[in-house]
């Protein structure tokens, strides 16, 4: 199993979520990332990562925000890595409008780096036979709220439609905020449901 991180968030909160899956019985590795270097180079050395530590073997793949985008693109780039399952906690695939904002001030545009492009809208697909899962939450507490009200359902960063997944095959609306993903309990729970079942109910 190999869990990426978010834009800003370290790769010990995500150990959080990898001492709860090896106490189910998984094997977590914690991949982590420069978030403001080029996503290109990212996505490269993720491969690496993956093929170096499974040898061909299939593994599931967590990634949270930014870090799920790597995971989608990553994935469906490389079809000699074979993923089990791959489960997106909040990632803004299709885009951010928070991100778009943040990238119009100076300190922004240096917290976003090299892939402040990611945040443009885009379209996102799954190519890959494995099961996807997303888990997008809708309390909307983060930092995107900063430089103002988001529009429509969202998690304070990241909104809902900017998680779609054409060729999704399980979803999950959840009440957290976009950083409590990675360590609410119930959200855990259906982590856990979706890599024994491929759904979540």
């Amino acid at each position: 199993m190999v869990l990426a991180p978010g834009l800003w968030m370290p790769g010990t909160v995500m150990a959080l979520m990898a001492a709860r899956l090896a106490r189910a019985g998984y094997s977590p590795h914690v991949f982590t990332y420069r978030g403001r270097s080029p996503f290109e180079a990212n996505v490269a050395r993720f491969a690496r990562y993956a093929r170096d530590l499974l040898a061909g073997r299939p593994a599931h793949f967590i990634g949270h925000s930014l870090g799920g985008v790597l995971v989608l693109d990553m994935l469906n780039a490389h079809p000699e890595i074979a993923p089990a399952s791959a489960l997106l906690l909040g990632a803004p695939v299709r885009g951010c409008v928070a991100g778009r904002r943040l990238g119009t001030v100076r300190i922004g545009r240096w917290m976003m780096g090299a892939c402040g492009a990611l945040w443009n809208e885009r379209k996102a697909c799954w190519r890959r036979e494995a099961p996807l899962g997303v888990i997008a939450g809708t309390r909307p507490l983060g930092l995107g709220r900063v430089l103002g009200r988001l529009p429509d359902a969202n998690d304070g960063v990241v909104r809902v439609d900017e998680t779609i997944v054409k060729g999704t095959t399980a979803r999950a609306l959840v009440p957290q905020g976009h950083s409590m993903l990675v360590v609410s309990g119930s959200v855990g729970t259906l982590i856990e449901r979706f890599l024994a079942l491929g759904r979540f109910a």
